[in-house]
């Protein structure tokens, strides 16, 4: 097992600064500059202003010379110097992290869970109405854009109801601490959390539906039922359990999608991830901050790709991966 993590490692490395190169020549090839920027918000517009900003940023030099300078910084684990915000890429990527992978966790178990739920319930009801229900309900839920479905349930459960805050991370100006703080934060995560769950929990549910109903039609368990064992424990230990394996690869590839729409869910609901923060740096034209945003993105989905590998040898110990 150690010798496959640190051979999987060593591939993650070598993806991720191919990564950084192509993020980074995909970002030199946007159109805009960010000096341009800088300068109308300092109100300086001449060309003498303009040229000092570039020099002081290293924006005039040759675009293999800045691609060097990216690469060394990014193996010095350096995320380099956000032009806009006056301060390092790190601090204010690390500052939100732990915001969008609250967000993001809690959605995957909520998806997840439930999903896998609604799976195995749908299959074991075949053919009647429980199915037809949880189909149903599984693919509007697929269907629905993710930002129509988050403002509707703002409508709903905080205008409307009054149940639920509507925006941001947590009441702003009550200073909660200890408990009470978590208890805050916690109404607060649960409309974005779910909104965000939802969408993939549909998934799920149909991929867990059909492949528990293609296991059930093996051998394996029609020999089970020939011995007389009960049918919820042939459910659990025969069907379920051999039906996860493509729900596993499945979580783990959307694991890393839940950060991506987070961008979205974090736009509508305030939420101070760094799914917002990118947004804002594209809209900045902070190329740095945004080059930063991306590769701990792209960091993200590669460790969770090794968690699903990880897995799936724990869930299936018959499955032999070479490194």
């Amino acid at each position: 097992m150690a010798k496959f993590i640190l051979a999987r490692l060593m591939k993650a490395a070598l993806i991720l600064v191919c990564i950084a190169i192509l993020n980074f020549l995909l970002i030199q090839a946007a159109p805009g500059d960010p000096a341009q920027v800088m300068a109308g918000e300092a109100g300086e517009t001449d060309a003498v202003f303009l040229q000092q900003l570039r020099e002081r940023f290293g924006l005039d030099q040759p675009l293999y010379v800045q691609l060097g300078r990216y690469l060394g910084t990014i193996l010095q684990f350096d995320l380099g110097y956000s032009y806009r915000q006056q301060v390092p890429v790190a601090d204010l990527i690390f500052e939100r992290l732990p915001a969008t992978l609250l967000l993001s966790l809690s959605a995957f178990v909520i998806s997840l869970g439930l999903g896998t739920l609604a799976g195995v319930l749908a299959s074991a009801r075949q053919g009647r109405w429980q199915d037809s229900v949880i189909s149903t309900i599984a693919l509007i839920f697929y269907a629905t854009p993710l930002f129509w479905l988050a403002l509707m349930a703002v409508l709903l459960f905080s205008v409307q109801l009054g149940w639920l805050p509507a925006f941001g991370y947590e009441t702003v100006g009550a200073d909660h601490t200890g408990l009470r703080r978590m208890e805050d934060i916690a109404a607060h995560l649960v409309l974005p959390a779910m909104t965000l769950g939802l969408f993939f929990m549909a998934v799920y549910a149909r991929m867990t539906r059909a492949s528990m109903l293609e296991v059930s039609r093996l051998d394996f368990v029609k020999t089970a039922q020939a011995k007389g064992l009960r049918p919820a424990l042939i459910q659990r230990r025969h069907v379920l359990r051999n039906a996860l394996l493509p729900v596993v690869t499945l979580a783990g590839l959307q694991a890393g999608q839940l950060v991506g729409g987070a961008v979205l869910i974090e736009t509508v609901f305030a939420w101070p991830g760094i799914g917002r923060l990118m947004f804002d740096a594209l809209t900045q034209r902070d190329y740095n901050l945004l080059l930063g945003v991306f590769l701990v993105s792209a960091a993200m989905v590669l460790l969770f790709n090794l968690i699903t590998d990880i897995l799936y040898r724990l869930v299936d110990p018959r499955i032999r991966v070479t490194a």
